[in-house]
C-alpha cells in the first residue's frame, strides 16, 4: 500500500507531457468560456445595481402614499445617532434612533412641510455663492 502511494507521483509525472498537450490545444476554448462567464457576471451585477438604483429612486415602490408612517425628515446628532420626525396620521412623532434603540422623544400635531424646507434655500444660496466664486476666479 505504501509503496503504491509513493509511486503515484512518479506515474503522474510520466503522463504529464501528453496531458499538457491536450490542455494547450483546449486553452483557446477555455479562455473563450472564461470570457463568456465574466461578461455574464458583469451583466447580472449591472442589472442588480440598476434594479437597486431604480427602487431607491422610486422610494421603494411599496412604501408610497399607502403607508401608515412616513419619514418627514431627520438630522444626525452623532456618529450613529439620529433624530427623525415621523408622520403617523395627523401627528408628527420625534424619534431618537441609535443602534439597537428607538425612543419617542416628543409628539406634535402635523405641520406644513414648507416650514421645514429652508435646506432648499441653502442649496440655492450655495450654488449662487459657488458660481460667484468661480466667476471671480476666472476674472469675469
Amino acid at each position: 500500500m505504501i509503496r503504491s502511494v509513493s509511486l503515484l507521483p512518479l506515474a503522474l509525472l510520466g503522463s504529464l507531457p501528453a496531458h499538457a498537450a491536450e490542455q494547450a490545444a483546449a486553452a483557446p476554448a477555455s479562455a473563450g468560456s472564461l470570457l463568456q462567464v465574466l461578461v455574464g457576471l458583469v451583466v447580472v451585477l449591472a442589472l442588480m445595481g440598476g434594479a437597486a438604483w431604480t427602487l431607491k429612486r422610486m422610494g421603494m415602490a411599496g412604501t408610497g402614499s399607502n403607508s401608515v408612517a412616513r419619514v418627514v425628515g431627520g438630522v444626525s446628532v452623532g456618529n450613529r445617532e439620529r433624530v427623525v420626525v415621523v408622520e403617523v396620521g395627523e401627528q408628527w412623532i420625534v424619534v431618537g434612533v441609535a443602534p439597537g434603540r428607538v425612543n419617542a422623544l416628543s409628539t406634535m400635531p402635523r405641520q406644513e412641510t414648507a416650514a421645514i424646507a429652508p435646506q432648499g434655500d441653502n442649496a440655492k444660496n450655495f450654488s449662487a455663492w459657488l458660481k460667484q466664486t468661480i466667476d471671480k476666479r476666472n476674472g469675469n
